[in-house]
């Protein structure tokens, strides 16, 4: 008869199976699509990763418990066990890499702007890296963010009240105290012979729509406070996922247990 345990075990890696072939799914599907942006080739092998990981831990998972295989139960357990080790260890990593830098409020502007500075020193290298920059470049030109924003066609007064996101704030326009000429949102006009600020991101922009402040460093720090909200939201995700693989890894030595006490000798029971 298998017991309460085992049962629950297999119930609970039937809803890791499902996971499993919803990650395996998405990443397919961005595998169809990889052909438009390296930023969707970048996410298509570590969901694909993910998700044939969970499809092999729920099956060895299921089989270990529905037919009561404790060698191989064991071996579920020891890769489950590495696996909650290794995302506690990368959600306590995510929280700490993200815990300094935050948008700046600027004087009579609806959004905010970004300083590489106020980011993690691992952060910064990550974007600094001329190899990698070049990969988040083509993304944010691919993505067509500044594209969108240069076709709202807004006045001044309408732009400088608008709540732009990081990248918005940091790539499409120059940063506030270039003290630039507003003609559209992403054409700024520089002054003439006049120095207003020593900021190298004044110098670094450009009226080119494939350039504008692509490699300022103001663009890479509205990367950052990008990445920074999506790694606290993946953390927030990881801690509930922790949870349940908790849960299942207590069921799963239960299950454990079981098995080698039914499948010991009647002497030793």
């Amino acid at each position: 008869m298998v017991r309460c345990s085992n049962g629950l075990l297999g119930l609970l890696n039937a809803c890791v199976l499902v996971l499993a072939v919803v990650a395996l799914g998405g990443g397919a599907w961005l595998s169809h699509r990889a052909s438009t942006t390296d930023c969707e080739r970048f996410l298509e092998r570590p969901i694909i990763a993910l998700g044939v990981l969970l499809l092999a831990l729920s099956l060895a998972g299921l089989a270990g418990a529905l037919c009561r295989a404790s060698c191989l139960l064991w071996l579920y357990l020891l890769v489950l066990f590495l696996l909650i080790v290794l995302l506690f260890a990368f959600t306590v990593f995510a929280f700490v890499v993200t815990n300094r830098g935050a948008g700046w409020v600027v004087s009579e502007r609806g959004y905010k702007e970004y300083r590489l500075g106020d980011y993690s020193t691992w952060l910064q290298r990550r974007v600094e890296n001329a190899q990698n920059w070049a990969k988040i470049r083509s993304c944010l030109q691919g993505g067509k963010v500044c594209e969108k924003l240069g076709a709202r066609k807004e006045t001044l007064g309408q732009f400088v009240n608008s709540n732009l996101s990081p990248i918005q704030s940091g790539c499409c326009k120059p940063p506030t105290g270039c003290n630039f000429t507003y003609q559209s949102e992403t054409v700024w006009i520089k002054p003439v012979g006049l120095n207003t600020t020593d900021d190298p991101d004044c110098s670094t922009w450009s009226n080119d729509q494939t350039a504008l402040c692509y490699d300022c460093m103001s663009c890479k720090a509205g990367v950052l406070a990008n990445l920074k909200n999506d790694w606290k939201k993946i953390a927030t995700v990881n801690i509930i996922f922790l949870i349940f693989l908790i849960v299942v890894y207590s069921v799963g030595c239960c299950a454990f247990r079981n098995n080698r006490q039914d499948n010991s000798y009647p002497a030793w029971k």
